[in-house]
């Protein structure tokens, strides 16, 4: 390694499965590629996604029977790995609504340069309860970075930050391999992700399948991914007797050759903040239904341009766009045309120097 370039901690949950690890990964790569020193630091034991730079697993390296240990543990040895290192910039990709663990965590890190990372609408996941607490915290961080206007606009509102940024989440397949030999033969519309009701409400999506009638003409629906909330999934396909023509599939690390072969692919979260599934979806050329949660799918689908904006949490008007989308040639073909266009501007190249900017 190259003595004396600007060292960097990526500080997440884990590397796998969700949205905001896949960030991660991505990110250690772009900023390894701006010539720093990274450090990927994880509090779970789950690496999916691969990474640039050393990693410090704080999940398998504090393993002990207490959970309050264990937690001990954890902090000490992050302590330990910063000051050894001689960390300059943190960079938290975590959810952090805990007071107490942030502000001991606050002590942890120091006196190094402070980014945080908001990747979600839904605020009291990434800030204490009490607004006077959050200003407390973050009023003085270097940068809170965020990725949607619309989560920047409220947290000016709500915070009166001023240290607030907002930088979009990149589409990036340099290291992913678009060929695949599994060839699906079903017509199908996509879902890929979290499965968490809570989240992505799969209730609606459910729903609005079921009313669209869309498989009597010969479309499937996929879901693919894991979560806490599989169980419920089966429930409620049983429930509207979906049982042939809902098929589940696992996490797939490399979902891109299922997206290529489906019609189109559909979100109907309850809040966002800026779905990497949209955008992946968008640059494979693959139109977009979404619902106009808060926030993120207003920031990338033009409706009837690359994709259906619909309202959220009406099950009719989902289900009006899905047979909108499978009988309507003319738009269809349309939004295909316009789909991977539409999210130039997400391209890793031009992110990456937004990145690169505010580093140096």
């Amino acid at each position: 390694m190259i003595k004396n370039r600007y060292k960097v901690a990526i500080i997440s949950t884990s590397l796998g499965r969700g949205g905001a690890e896949r960030f991660a990964s991505m990110l250690s790569f772009i900023l390894e590629n701006c010539g720093a020193e990274i450090h990927n630091v994880i509090v779970n034991d789950i690496v999916d996604y691969d990474y640039a730079g050393a990693l410090l697993n704080l999940g398998n390296d504090s393993l002990s029977s207490y959970s309050l240990r264990k937690k001990i543990k954890k902090g000490f040895l992050l302590y330990r790995y910063l000051k050894e290192k001689e960390i300059d910039l943190i960079i938290d990709n975590r959810p952090r609504n805990n007071f107490t663990r942030e502000l001991l965590t606050h002590l942890i890190y120091g006196n190094r340069r402070l980014w945080f990372v908001v990747h979600s609408s839904k605020l009291n996941n990434y800030f204490p309860k009490f607004t006077f607490w959050s200003k407390f915290l973050y009023c003085k961080a270097d940068k809170i970075i965020c990725v949607s206007k619309a989560i920047e606009t409220e947290l000016k509102r709500k915070f009166e930050f001023v240290n607030t940024l907002t930088i979009y989440n990149p589409f990036d397949f340099s290291k992913i391999e678009m060929k695949n030999e599994e060839v699906f033969d079903d017509k199908y519309i996509l879902y890929f992700g979290r499965f968490d009701e809570k989240v992505k409400n799969f209730s609606l999506l459910l729903e609005a399948f079921y009313i669209s009638k869309i498989f009597l003409q010969g479309y499937k629906l996929y879901l693919m991914g894991d979560g806490p909330d599989l169980s419920f999934i089966q429930h409620k396909i049983k429930e509207f007797q979906l049982d042939s023509f809902v098929v589940l599939l696992p996490f797939n690390s490399n979902p891109f050759p299922c997206i290529q072969q489906s019609k189109f692919t559909i979100l109907t979260s309850r809040y966002e903040g800026f779905p990497l599934s949209i955008v992946e979806s968008l640059a494979l050329g693959i139109p977009v239904v979404a619902v106009d949660c808060n926030s993120g799918p207003r920031e990338i689908i033009k409706n009837e341009y690359n994709g259906l904006l619909v309202e959220n949490n009406s099950p009719k008007s989902l289900a009006f766009a899905m047979n909108r989308f499978v009988s309507d040639t003319h738009l269809y073909n349309l939004c295909k045309d316009n789909a991977s266009k539409s999210v130039a501007h997400l391209a890793l190249e031009i992110i990456s120097k937004q990145w690169e900017t505010i580093l140096f």
